[in-house]
């Protein structure tokens, strides 16, 4: 299988009630036992996600949920949980046991998002059931014993709603450089470095170059300069958010400059308005609240870059301000965030871009300034304008 990070996938969310099916469907689709099947109400718990390949589309995230209307003691904090998913959700298959009264009621989820009803337990069901939800329903699939003629209508039919939307594998940088163009990748080792890899927008970069027909060069701020001096030729040098202070120093202006963060930033989301949003760093004093939304956990050293070097960086550029920081990690998000002055996303490289959307579409309509690590640093360096070039060609 394709190792396509889950971030770069278009993600399928199970929904429904318990007890219709839903985890049954997860495994026939997947084809292995990845979630626990029980006739006991409420037996998944929190969301399953699981990585597939949807044959001919391509990668793809599938998540099993817990049922909605669950009733047992927990059953408020589980939907909870089930609704969050729809934040990260491109499709919904919204499960129904076809011999429930229920069945025929009117969908509760977002009707933002694409869904597809999916009907269970047909082989249970009389003709007459059959028939008036064919009817009712004509665009719905019809589950039979999870035999393979039914789970492949089913895959049809995703296939089909993702095809109508925008594919999130598209380019980092096939749009903003023509082929054959020559690239500097700075990758720091500092303590911060994964031992024995590179990061995960580092190789996204290396494998996009290859896709587009452009040379990448892999160095780092230390080997820079012999690397500049070594090419003949440098179209854009790409450095991590971190470096940024030090590479802009070794780069000559007449080469344009950016970092691995800004390219995702424009990837994943409204690069416009996260650049905007950069320059609410103007406004930062003491009593102001800053959201730092980070995308994977890790443990915190001296050179951390969300928890230690931007709040460093901001003290210094307000002039010595310490405003509050709360920290989330993952998907996790607070439920209000309109008393915030300021949300700082990571880099983005750990969450899907229907999650990136959706923060920055409810940011937006409560009127709350975001942006991201490499902008908010390109910003605090002094070098914004220089590190946005790139994206206003």
């Amino acid at each position: 299988m394709e190792k396509t990070p889950l971030s770069m996938r278009k993600h399928i969310a199970i929904f429904g009630d318990t007890n219709v099916g839903k985890s049954t469907l997860f495994n026939k689709l997947l084809g292995q036992e990845a979630a626990i099947v029980s006739e006991i109400s409420g037996t998944t718990t929190d969301p399953v996600v699981k990585a597939m390949e949807l044959i001919p589309y391509g990668p793809v995230a599938l998540i099993d949920t817990a049922g909605l209307g669950d009733e047992t003691a927990l059953g408020s904090r589980r939907t909870a949980k089930t609704l969050d998913i729809l934040k990260r959700t491109d499709l919904i298959l919204y499960v129904r046991d076809i011999n429930c009264d229920s069945a025929l009621r009117p969908v509760k989820i977002d009707k933002n998002i694409p869904y597809i009803n999916v009907f269970t337990k047909c082989d249970l069901a009389d003709a007459k059931t059959l028939t008036r939800v064919s009817g009712d329903f004509p665009e719905s699939v019809l589950i039979f014993d999870y035999n393979e003629k039914s789970l492949e209508c089913l895959r049809r039919r995703m296939i089909e709603e993702l095809n109508k939307q925008e594919r999130d594998d598209d380019t980092m940088i096939g749009h903003l450089m023509p082929k054959g163009s020559s690239l500097i990748l700075v990758c720091p080792i500092d303590s911060e470095a994964p031992k024995g890899r590179l990061i995960l927008p580092q190789v996204q970069l290396i494998r996009d170059c290859l896709d587009h027909g452009m040379k990448a060069y892999v160095t780092t701020e230390v080997t820079l300069k012999d690397a500049l001096d070594e090419l003949r030729h440098t179209d854009l040098v790409v450095t991590d958010s971190q470096a940024f202070k030090i590479v802009s120093k070794i780069v000559p202006d007449n080469i344009m400059l950016t970092s691995f963060s800004m390219l995702l930033a424009a990837q994943k989301g409204d690069f416009k308005q996260l650049l905007s949003g950069a320059a609410a760093i103007d406004k930062i004093n003491a009593d102001s609240k800053i959201l730092m939304l980070e995308g994977c956990t890790h443990n915190t050293s001296h050179e951390d870059i969300g928890r230690v070097k931007i709040p460093k960086l901001i003290s210094s550029y307000t002039g010595g301000a310490a405003p509050q920081y709360d920290y989330y990690t993952g998907y996790n998000m607070p439920k209000d965030i309109s008393g915030y002055d300021l949300i700082i996303q990571c880099g983005m490289c750990m969450i899907n871009k229907k999650e990136i959307k959706t923060r920055l579409k409810t940011a937006q309509s409560l009127g709350v300034p975001v942006t991201n690590y490499g902008i908010a640093l390109a910003k605090l360096n002094g070098i914004l304008d220089r590190a946005a070039e790139i994206f206003n060609k």
